[in-house]
């Protein structure tokens, strides 16, 4: 069955549906972002009569009304935005609103002699040869022969036969053709996806957090225009603080809104831990007030649809933008947002750079508001949250499928007692075969970057374990303050040994060590750096390292899970070590995950 239409539509008709409503288009993330010179290139194809591509609009259903009548849906724009704007700007001289938010115009001249366009420039504006904006010609503003009587008399000696046919054509660019593919209401968004990549030449795949920001944005009627800029500029400001003046100055009408004034607080703001796009902000606003992790269901919702009926209500609408906005509203919350990631920060990750998967972060905050909307007791909230955290972590949750499991976690988070849910999970996934075979095995990788070594060094931060031989430098001041990894067993060491980088770059052989001790310890193996340390022990001589006792230097060792036997050890000991030290760490992960 056809599900879609492909026609010709002039561009004067095209404008005149975006001018009354009828087709609208949603500022997705960002605004126009064409610079102006691709604004007078469209002209130019347009005048020259080059083909200038689709457009693709997908049609919001009919909604039945509260009083029983139906409104027929508009069509929103998913592709060809910039083209349409451009349009907009170029042809009937409207404001468009550009990547940094101001209002500006883009003035594109026009030369008939040469008949070439340009961008309105202060050198064209003192040259009479110029029109200096099109758009005063084509939307009918100035009279076609008022504007040649005038052009002629600042240039009398111009062929003017060859200036009116020029005129003749530019006023004509409304009445050239561009293609338009409407897409059926009924489409669901994996079908307009591909299609969508289909015929996009460029490639780009559109999310369906897309497709949701053009609901949101294209709805008027209940905001949704606001809504869309409350999640722009939250996740602009989360980045960029400095951004909150231009706010101020550039869009007072969203500043007076109540959503400007709760997210505030971001203006002094520079934790960079949690950085949302909107993608996750829609994600947790969505699955944590809706009880649905497939956002899909979201783009159905705001357009009114009833599930059980498969009907389109007004009604379901109004409800769905009420539920939307009060999760965003939760989701920008200081004290949430804050209270959230100090939990986190609690369980040892105090760096972005230990945070591989931003879904488990995303999902430890739909978790985080879920319970706190179930009035659970911040005590507990507390606990819950890092430990589903790190188990997700552990346990690669949400890298493969996110909607599935999302959508699976909060049906059973909502429907049932979360203690329950979370001991049925540890008991099938985190059992003893999980800590002493499978998470050690995982830990058999050359990748710095692992979720496994993540959470490793976030249960040293939690313990305040200090940097292997530091005396007084910890962990955590390492990771924060951007210190290296180095190698227990020295890289060079071993690779004048014979072995490959895979073999000698294992997240068992890595340790957060300062730089000037390592530089010490040189290109040793284990067994003579170590030699060197105790003699200073016994020597009271601080060479290598600050620690001044054999007690301390066990502790040290213990609290890197680095095992004992490595101060007798080279070469030929390389393999028992990385075994020994993969139990440890194990080890020390699974004390620390049970005590979160």
């Amino acid at each position: 069955m056809q599900k879609y239409s492909v026609n010709q539509q002039l561009i004067e008709t095209l404008l005149v549906w975006v001018k009354s409503g009828e087709i609208a288009i949603p500022e997705i993330q960002r605004p126009f972002v064409w610079d102006s010179s691709k604004v007078r290139d469209l002209m130019d194809s347009l005048y020259q009569g080059y083909p200038v591509g689709y457009v693709i609009a997908w049609k919001n259903p009919n909604v039945r009304l509260k009083d029983g009548s139906l409104s027929e849906g508009k069509k929103i724009l998913i592709d060809g935005q910039q083209r349409v704007t451009a349009l907009t700007a170029a042809i009937l001289g409207e404001y468009v609103i550009d990547k940094t938010y101001r209002r500006i115009k883009i003035k594109i001249a026009f030369n008939p002699l040469t008949e070439k366009f340009e961008v309105q420039n202060p050198a064209i504006l003192k040259d009479k040869t110029w029109l200096h904006d099109i758009s005063e010609a084509i939307n009918g503003n100035i009279d076609l022969f008022e504007i040649a009587e005038s052009y002629f008399e600042l240039n009398p000696d111009v062929d003017k036969k060859q200036v009116r046919n020029a005129f003749t054509n530019l006023i004509n660019i409304p009445k050239k053709q561009i293609g338009i593919i409407e897409l059926a209401h009924d489409l669901d968004i994996e079908t307009v996806t591909e299609i969508f990549i289909r015929i996009n030449s460029k490639g780009v795949v559109l999310s369906q957090a897309d497709f949701a920001m053009s609901k949101i944005a294209t709805n008027t009627e209940y905001k949704g225009n606001e809504l869309r800029k409350a999640i722009d500029y939250f996740c602009h400001l989360a980045i960029a603080p400095e951004f909150y003046k231009h706010i101020i100055d550039n869009d007072k009408d969203f500043a007076a809104t109540g959503f400007f004034q709760k997210m505030q607080w971001l203006k002094t703001e520079n934790e960079d831990l949690y950085d949302p796009d909107y993608t996750d902000l829609i994600r947790v606003a969505f699955t944590s007030q809706f009880n649905r992790g497939r956002l899909s269901d979201l783009v159905s919702l705001l357009s009114g649809r009833n599930f059980e009926t498969r009907t389109f209500e007004d009604s379901i609408a109004e409800q769905s933008f009420a539920t939307l906005k009060t999760g965003v509203e939760n989701f920008v919350n200081e004290t949430n947002f804050k209270r959230f990631l100090k939990i986190i920060k609690s369980a040892g990750f105090v760096s972005p750079k230990l945070v591989r998967s931003q879904n488990t972060l995303n999902f430890a905050y739909i978790l985080y508001l879920k319970l706190k909307d179930l009035q659970i007791s911040d005590v507990e909230i507390g606990s819950y949250v890092p430990r589903w955290f790190v188990y997700s972590i552990l346990t690669g949750r949400y890298s493969g499928s996110p909607e599935s499991f999302f959508d699976f976690d909060i049906k059973q988070i909502a429907e049932r007692s979360f203690a329950e849910y979370l001991k049925e999970k540890e008991e099938g996934e985190l059992s003893d075969a999980f800590w002493n075979a499978a998470l050690p095995q995982s830990l058999d990788t050359s990748v710095a970057s692992s979720p496994y070594f993540n959470v490793f060094l976030a249960s040293q931060v939690k313990a305040s374990d200090k940097g292997f031989l530091s005396k007084n430098i910890f962990v955590r001041d390492l990771i924060e303050l951007r210190g290296d990894i180095h190698h227990l067993f020295p890289r060079d060491y071993l690779k004048k040994n014979g072995l490959d980088r895979g073999k000698y770059n294992q997240i068992a052989n890595y340790v957060y060590m300062q730089s000037e001790i390592n530089i010490k310890v040189g290109n040793k193996p284990p067994k003579d750096y170590f030699e060197l340390i105790n003699a200073q022990i016994l020597d009271n001589h601080n060479l290598v390292s600050g620690i001044s006792s054999h007690q301390e230097l066990l502790e040290n060792l213990q609290a890197n899970c680095v095992p004992s036997e490595i101060m007798e050890m080279s070469f030929d000991d390389y393999s028992e070590f990385l075994s020994l030290r993969r139990k440890l760490m194990a080890a020390k992960m699974k004390d620390y995950y049970f005590s979160l």
